[in-house]
């Protein structure tokens, strides 16, 4: 938090701001004032959900290419300048380039267009991740406190993943806070049963708007050979399991890095936030995924499913995502401990 900055100045300690979040996010909540100084927001037209305007391309964004209204962290959203979200975050970005340094849980290779332009303005950045990754690198062994996980995890589901042929299921969480109407719910679950593809799904209690979660008993019926749900796992281990081919998630950046450094897929089904910025680099820049219609229906479902695990195109995305493992693996294989990369 950027308070931080004031207090380390006057308690005279060193201080550098820590972004959570993607770099692209991070220069997505920077143009939160530019897109106001330009007229562009607040949106006039009250249908701009729906009547395409987020579908604009933006080409003035330093570092961002093939960036569209829609990709911008999502507070945009409310159309309102003084909603505390949109005020709150593009005022922390703006007020970390106040800090002495940045640092930035990214590699070099993954965002280095945008890294590039953020330094070419606050050269003081520093690169450090994938820390998941870099904690299995540490002299000492895996730093347990850089778990991040929430909810009480279910180890169960790695023995019931030790019995599935390998790239064979479909992992799905849309992570800890992100919530979905009853009718999404069941979308999602007879896409993932028409598929016909073993599947390991995460279901909060509080996933559900308003209301705790009951699935169709003849969902329940259909896939009791080939299904488990549970409330929450160690989605770290989950992702480097073997059998799991392919993850359906909300594109949070915690979930995308895990991905990233373990080389699987993804369909994409961003909530809020920086998901939506998350969701079209992994897109489209990085190929790694493809994204699901936000309305999502269970013909779409399981059509993305069967492409993206036997499909041609699939398979060039697998192939994409592997390259983008290995170079996760090599960000964090230099030094002894590895040492952050400074962005110049």
């Amino acid at each position: 938090m950027s308070f931080a900055i004031k207090a380390a100045e006057i308690l005279g300690i060193p201080e550098v701001q820590f972004w959570t979040a993607s770099a692209c996010s991070f220069m997505g909540y920077l143009q939160f004032t530019e897109l106001v100084e330009r007229g562009i927001f607040p949106f006039q037209n009250e249908t701009f959900l729906s009547d395409g305007t987020l579908d604009k391309p933006i080409d003035w964004i330093p570092g961002m290419s093939n960036i569209r209204l829609r990709d911008i962290p999502s507070f945009i959203r409310a159309n309102n300048p003084n909603d505390i979200l949109f005020d709150f975050m593009g005022s922390e970005a703006q007020n970390c380039l106040k800090a002495p340094a940045i640092i930035f849980n990214t590699f070099h290779k993954l965002e280095h267009q945008v890294l590039k332009a953020i330094a070419a303005e606050f050269p003081r950045i520093y690169t450090i991740g994938p820390l998941h990754l870099l904690a299995t690198h540490m002299p000492d062994g895996p730093s347990k406190s850089i778990n991040s996980s929430l909810w009480k995890e279910d180890a169960n589901c790695i023995e019931w993943l030790n019995k599935r042929e390998p790239g064979s299921v479909v992992y799905v969480n849309f992570g800890s806070v992100t919530v979905m109407s009853e009718k999404h719910a069941k979308e999602f679950a007879w896409g993932l049963a028409n598929s016909k593809y073993p599947f390991l799904w995460v279901v909060r209690p509080d996933v559900m708007m308003g209301e705790s979660v009951v699935l169709p008993r003849e969902f329940m019926e259909e896939i009791k050979e080939r299904g488990y749900i549970t409330s929450w796992c160690p989605q770290q281990q989950v992702l480097s399991h073997p059998a799991v081919g392919l993850f359906l998630t909300h594109c949070g950046w915690n979930s995308l890095l895990e991905a990233v450094t373990e080389g699987v897929p993804l369909i994409c089904w961003p909530f809020f936030a920086d998901q939506h910025t998350n969701c079209r680099y992994a897109c489209t820049t990085w190929g790694t995924a493809m994204e699901i219609n936000p309305d999502v229906k269970r013909q779409e479902l399981e059509a993305l499913a069967k492409e993206m695990m036997e499909g041609d195109n699939g398979q060039r995305i697998r192939r994409k995502a592997l390259d983008w493992k290995n170079k996760a693996e090599a960000a964090v294989s230099c030094g002894d401990p590895p040492l952050p990369t400074l962005i110049e």
